[in-house]
């Protein structure tokens, strides 16, 4: 999504974005966008972020429904996330 590496201008598959604390290849979603369908808190890892542990969360305070939020992220962290309705777009 975006002008983010080698990604296209527009998002070609969508999945749900499961909040976990479980840092690992089977939960890392690999340079996503996020769309948060239900607002409120949002804990992710910023795409890229090397060796990435539960310390190298950022929060997003009160987001509102129905907001893509402006950044790439490997993962969505289920401490500190009350948003809900997540899709993950790439």
């Amino acid at each position: 999504m975006g002008q983010y590496g080698n990604q296209p201008d527009f998002a070609t598959r969508a999945v749900t974005a499961t909040p976990t604390d479980t840092i690992s290849s089977a939960t890392k979603l690999n340079s996503a966008a996020l769309y948060v369908g239900v607002g409120g808190d949002l804990s992710v890892i910023i795409a890229g972020t090397a060796n990435p542990t539960l310390a190298d969360a950022v929060v997003f305070k009160g987001i509102v429904a129905g907001s893509f939020i402006p950044v790439i992220v490997d993962y969505v962290l289920a401490t500190d996330t009350s948003a809900s309705e997540i899709i993950a777009l790439y």
